[in-house]
């Protein structure tokens, strides 16, 4: 489909190491001018959801800054642009839970607010694990919690799973698995 909007102009709001905004001004689908403000993410998103062999699988609660609130996710981080995701999905499930997992599943990919940025996330689903220790980073004050995926299931259910990744990894590695 053909793009309806046209930018007349784009320009830098501000940077860090892990976002850049930008703002845009634009003619709408409409005809009328405006502005657009874009969030560009400079990693992808990275979302794990290991199950073992008895259908659990393992939650990460943390303090979530920019909510102001706690929040229980599937071990998720943000991956490097220019490498494999299946790498960074791999490095943050080690860091975030100790696990290894010998098999590995693609089970989605997301926008994740695709209104106000272009953040991409990737999905997996790991099974055959093998149990180390979690290696998090300075800013994480983790904690794990080993749940049976329709238990996970149903804390998505009654809203008490909010993150977009962990919803998405959660519904569709329970739908694979046939867990209800």
């Amino acid at each position: 489909m053909e793009n309806p909007w046209k930018t007349l102009s784009t320009k830098e709001i501000y940077t860090n190491p892990w976002i850049q905004v930008t703002e845009s001004q634009v003619v709408n689908p409409g005809g009328g001018n405006g502005i657009y403000g874009v969030v560009h993410f400079k990693n992808k998103a990275i979302g794990i959801v290991p199950v073992d062999e008895e259908g659990y699988t393992w939650l990460v609660g943390q303090y979530r800054y920019p909510l102001n609130e706690y929040s229980w996710e599937i071990p998720e981080g943000g991956g490097p642009l220019n490498e494999d995701p299946l790498e960074s999905a791999k490095r943050e499930l080690k860091e975030e839970t100790g696990f290894t997992a010998s098999q590995w599943t693609l089970i989605s990919r997301i926008h994740t607010s695709n209104s106000v940025c272009n953040e991409e996330g990737v999905i997996y689903m790991a099974q055959q694990l093998t149990a180390g220790e979690s290696q998090p980073e300075e800013t994480e004050d983790l904690i794990l919690r080993r749940v049976h995926l329709s238990e996970a299931v149903e804390m998505v259910m009654q809203n008490q799973i909010t993150d977009s990744l962990s919803i998405a990894g959660l519904l569709k590695a329970a739908r694979i698995l046939n867990i209800q």
